[in-house]
C-alpha cells in the first residue's frame, strides 16, 4: 500500500505576505526592491513568486540603505508607490535617510520592515527592537500589524493593509479621494511574522483578480493597474484641472519676480509667462526653460538695479541653490506668496511669507509696456552675464569660399586653429555643466548630485525641457547613485503587463540617464555599484567630477576662517581613490577624459549599459 503524500507545510506568513502583495499589484504597484534577511524571507520569497508570474519587477540590493534610495529613484521617475522589503533590527534603520527624503520631496514609498512578535519585544531578544515609530514625523501612514496566526479574515487583512497603504503614499484617503495635505510620501508597514517564518507560495492568478469585492473596492478608489497605468506623473491632468478651478488670482501690480524651486514643475514656466514676470527657475525645478527664463538671477537679485526693485514674489516649489533667494523673501516691504500644491511644511525662510496658496494663476491681460520693459530688462541683463562667463570665441570665418575652395587661406589658419584649441582645452566645470547639458534631449534622463556641480549648472545652463532629478528634500549627498539607478531603470525598462509593442517601444525610444555627481557623492554610496545579479543593466552614465574631495565647502566662509590644515582633513577631505579600479570592481565600463574633445566624444559616443565617467577637476 503506498504511503500517503506528505501533507505541504504551511506557513500563515507567507499566506498573509501573498495575500498583501496581490493586494499591491491590483493597487498599480509594479516595482519591489528586496534586501536580504531571516525574518524578512515570506515577504522575500512573494516577491519572488511575483517576478516569476511577470507581475512585478523585482530589485535586490543587499545594502538596505542603497536598497531603499533605489526604491526612492524608482518611485520618483514613476509616480507609484514602491515597495521596499527588510528584515528586521538595524536593516530598518538603514532606511531612514531615504524616507526622511521621500518625507521631504513628497515621494511615494513604502516600507514592508518585518518583525518579531510583540511578545519579544523588550526582553533583549535578538535582533528585537521598536521598529513601530522608528520614522515618527516622517511617514503618512504607520501600521504595526499583528503576526499572522492562520485565523479565518487574515488574508482579507491584508488586502485592507495594502490598499490602504497605496492611498497613503499617493497622498489620498482610503475613499480614493485626493486629500490636499500633506500629499504624496512614505508608508511603513511594520509586519510582525512568527515561524514557521516561510513556506513554498505559488500564485494564482485568480489572487491578482481579486474575488469580487476587491475588484469593486479597488475600483471604487480608484487603484488599479489600470487606473494608474497611465498617469506616470503625480499631477495627474485631473488634479492641474482642480488647481487651475481653485486657483487665487494674482492680479498685475508690483515689480513682480517667479521663482520656482525643486518640485515646481511646468506651472511655474506658465505662471510666468502668463503674467508677464521673470522667471528664476533652479534647474531642477521643472521650469528652467521659456522666454522669461533668467538664469543668472543670483547676480542681478545683488545688483540694486535688479533685487532692490522687486516688491512682490511669488514662489513655487522648493528653492534650495542659492542663499540670494531666502534673503529677497526677508527683507522688508517684499510681499510673498508661497505655492504648493501639497507638502509637509510651507517655505517660508524667516517666517516672513505671509500669503499661501494652493495654487494660483495670473490674470490674462495685454501687457503693457512697463511690464514688458520689466521682464525684457531682467532677461537681457542674464543673457550678458551668462554669455560673459563663456570661453571667448574664436574666429567666426573659416575662409571657405561659396564653392568650397579656399579664398582666404590665413582666415582658414586661424580658424582651424581656434577649433584646435576648443578640443583641445582642458575641461573647466562650466564646461563640464555645459556639455552634459548640451548632450542631454527630452527623453533622456540627468540626475544632479549635491555637490558643487550643481550650482555651476545653475548658475550657467541655458532654457531647455528636459526631465532633471535631484534629491533636494533635504539635499543631502547620501544614496545619489542609487537614486539615479532607480530613475534609469524606471525609464528604460517596460513595467510588467506590457505587450510586446509597448515593451519595444519603451527599449528603442528610452534614452540615457546621466548623473553628475561629485567624487564625494560617489563615495559615500559605492556600494550602489553593485547590481542585482541577473537583473538588466540599465544606460546609465555616471559622470563624476574628481577634484580630489569636498571642494563645495571652499565657496563657504569657514574656508577663509578656518586653519589651512585642520579645513582640509576635515572640512575639504582629500581622497585619491583609483576610479578605474573601483569601477572594474564592480563591472561598469570605464572612461577618463582631459579634454573638452574627449568629453563630448564619450557623452554622445552612446552606451549600452552602466558606466564610470571621470573628469579630474582643479579643485
Amino acid at each position: 500500500m503506498a504511503e500517503p503524500a506528505p501533507e505541504r507545510r504551511r506557513s500563515p506568513a507567507s499566506d498573509a505576505t501573498m495575500a498583501l502583495f496581490a493586494s499591491f499589484v491590483r493597487a498599480g504597484v509594479i516595482d519591489v526592491v528586496v534586501a536580504p534577511g531571516s525574518r524578512s524571507q515570506a515577504l522575500a520569497l512573494a516577491a519572488a513568486e511575483f517576478e516569476r508570474a511577470g507581475a512585478i519587477r523585482l530589485h535586490v540590493r543587499i545594502d538596505e540603505r542603497g536598497a531603499a534610495f533605489l526604491a526612492l529613484g524608482l518611485a520618483v521617475e514613476s509616480g507609484r508607490p514602491t515597495l521596499v522589503v527588510t528584515t528586521s533590527g538595524t536593516a530598518v534603520a538603514n532606511l531612514h535617510p531615504a524616507v526622511l527624503e521621500a518625507h521631504h520631496s513628497g515621494v511615494p514609498l513604502i516600507v514592508l520592515s518585518a518583525d518579531r512578535p510583540a511578545e519579544l519585544r523588550g526582553i533583549r531578544s535578538n535582533q528585537t527592537t521598536m521598529q513601530p515609530g522608528i520614522f515618527a514625523g516622517a511617514v503618512r501612514l504607520e501600521r504595526d500589524a499583528a503576526a499572522p496566526e492562520g485565523a479565518p479574515g487574515e488574508t482579507d487583512a491584508a488586502v485592507r493593509l495594502a490598499r490602504e497603504a497605496v492611498a497613503a503614499a499617493l497622498g489620498h484617503d482610503d475613499s480614493g479621494a485626493f486629500v490636499p495635505h500633506p500629499g504624496p510620501g512614505p508608508v511603513h508597514l511594520n509586519l510582525q511574522l512568527r515561524e514557521p517564518l516561510s513556506a513554498a507560495v505559488t500564485l494564482d492568478e485568480r489572487m491578482l483578480l481579486g474575488d469580487e469585492s476587491a475588484v469593486r473596492e479597488d475600483a471604487a478608489s480608484g487603484m488599479s493597474r489600470a487606473s494608474l497605468a497611465g498617469d506616470s506623473e503625480r499631477d495627474s491632468d485631473r488634479d492641474r484641472d482642480r488647481d487651475r478651478d481653485h486657483a487665487a488670482l494674482i492680479e498685475p501690480g508690483p515689480p513682480t519676480v517667479v521663482v520656482a524651486g525643486a518640485g515646481a514643475g511646468a506651472v511655474a514656466e506658465e505662471f510666468a509667462r502668463a503674467g508677464g514676470w521673470p522667471l528664476l527657475a533652479e534647474v531642477t525645478s521643472g521650469a528652467h526653460f521659456g522666454p522669461n527664463l533668467v538664469v543668472a538671477y543670483r547676480e542681478l537679485l545683488a545688483e540694486p538695479g535688479f533685487g532692490d526693485l522687486v516688491e512682490r514674489v511669488v514662489v513655487f516649489g522648493h528653492p534650495t541653490l542659492s542663499r540670494e533667494v531666502p534673503a529677497l523673501v526677508q527683507r522688508e516691504g517684499v510681499e510673498t506668496i508661497a505655492v504648493a500644491p501639497s507638502g509637509i511644511e510651507w517655505f517660508d525662510p524667516g517666517r516672513r511669507v505671509r500669503r499661501f496658496e494652493r495654487a494660483v494663476r495670473a490674470e490674462e491681460h495685454p501687457p503693457s509696456a512697463e511690464e514688458r520693459a520689466w521682464v525684457g530688462r531682467w532677461v537681457h541683463a542674464s543673457r550678458t552675464l551668462v554669455e560673459a562667463g563663456l570661453p571667448q570665441a574664436g574666429p567666426s570665418q573659416s575662409g571657405i569660399g561659396e564653392h568650397g575652395h579656399v579664398a582666404d587661406f590665413a582666415a582658414q589658419r586661424d580658424y582651424m586653429r581656434a577649433q584646435l584649441a576648443s578640443v583641445r582645452a582642458p575641461i573647466t566645470r562650466r564646461a563640464l555643466v555645459d556639455a552634459v547639458w548640451a548632450a542631454t534631449w527630452p527623453h533622456d534622463r540627468l540626475v544632479f548630485g549635491a555637490s558643487r556641480l550643481i550650482r555651476d549648472a545653475d548658475r550657467a545652463v541655458p532654457g531647455r525641457r528636459i526631465t532633471v532629478h535631484a534629491n533636494r528634500g533635504l539635499a543631502g549627498i547620501d544614496g545619489t547613485v542609487a537614486t539615479a539607478l532607480g530613475i534609469a531603470i524606471a525609464s528604460q525598462v517596460a513595467p510588467p503587463g506590457a505587450d510586446v509593442d509597448a515593451a519595444a517601444s519603451v527599449t528603442t525610444h528610452a534614452g540615457v540617464t546621466r548623473a553628475l555627481i561629485g567624487d564625494l557623492t560617489l563615495l559615500h554610496d559605492v556600494g550602489s555599484l553593485l547590481l542585482g545579479a541577473g537583473e538588466r543593466m540599465p544606460r546609465l552614465q555616471l559622470i563624476v567630477g574628481n577634484d580630489g574631495g569636498g571642494s563645495i565647502f571652499d565657496a563657504l566662509e569657514v574656508a577663509g576662517s578656518a586653519p589651512p590644515e585642520a579645513f582640509d582633513r576635515v572640512q575639504f577631505t582629500p581622497q585619491h581613490v583609483d576610479f578605474a579600479s573601483l569601477a572594474a570592481a564592480y563591472g561598469w565600463g570605464y572612461a577618463r577624459v582631459t579634454t573638452r574633445g574627449e568629453l563630448d566624444e564619450a557623452l554622445t559616443g552612446g552606451i549600452d549599459g552602466p558606466q564610470l565617467l571621470e573628469v579630474p577637476l582643479p579643485r
